[in-house]
């Protein structure tokens, strides 16, 4: 069974008693985890055992990050895996007082203000989430298949820069992959460099 990661200020005492899972490679099954929302409800992902899970490091501060969301690039890609049936969960791994840090209601306005359409966007200021998948950038992607198993890690893309005009020739990998998955073939690039800015954790 995987180990539990628990983030959130209300159970941070548990995760501190349970050693964190270490960072998943690619073909094995994942750290389970539970993480408040930015409505304050806690999102578990067994919840979605059966489901594919995209899981996307946030900081509304990095220029790598608002390349994407400014572009529309992120949300357009959000929304087409959550109409293949795909679960989006962002998650703002920044620790207070880092860039990029925002509580409930300041993510509420950052998703509200972007048209952003993940299926929920968690909160894990202490790091836990993050640590525990080795989420090292911001945007840096997940895939994770219906079996709890990790099908890809790395960039969005492969045109590592800030620069909006490149999305327009980038392979987008993420969707590649979900396609890929869909059709039930193996992912073709299941592992790429993640690029972007680096999380904020609190150490």
């Amino acid at each position: 069974m995987s180990k539990w990661i628990v983030a959130g200020i209300a159970v941070a005492c548990v995760a501190s008693a349970v050693p964190l899972a270490a960072e998943p490679a690619v073909g094995t099954a994942v750290p389970n985890f539970r993480a408040y929302d930015m409505h304050g409800k806690i999102v578990d992902l067994s919840q979605f055992r059966g489901k594919t899970v995209v899981l996307e490091w946030n900081n509304p501060g990095c220029p790598f990050v608002k390349k994407h969301y400014e572009s529309g690039n992120m949300q357009k890609t959000q929304a087409a895996a959550v109409a293949q049936g795909a679960v989006w969960l962002t998650i703002n791994s920044g620790a207070p007082g880092k860039q990029g840090h925002m509580n409930g209601p300041e993510a509420q306005q950052f998703v509200a203000a972007q048209g952003a359409k993940p299926s929920a966007y968690l909160l894990d200021p202490q790091g836990l989430v993050g640590k525990g998948y080795g989420a090292k950038t911001t945007p840096h992607l997940y895939i994770i298949d219906g079996k709890g198993r990790l099908a890809y890690n790395g960039a969005i893309d492969d045109k590592p820069t800030a620069d909006k005009a490149d999305i327009a020739t980038a392979r987008n990998h993420v969707l590649a992959a979900l396609g890929e998955l869909r059709a039930g073939k193996p992912v073709s690039v299941a592992q790429s460099r993640p690029y972007g800015c680096t999380v904020k954790y609190a150490s």
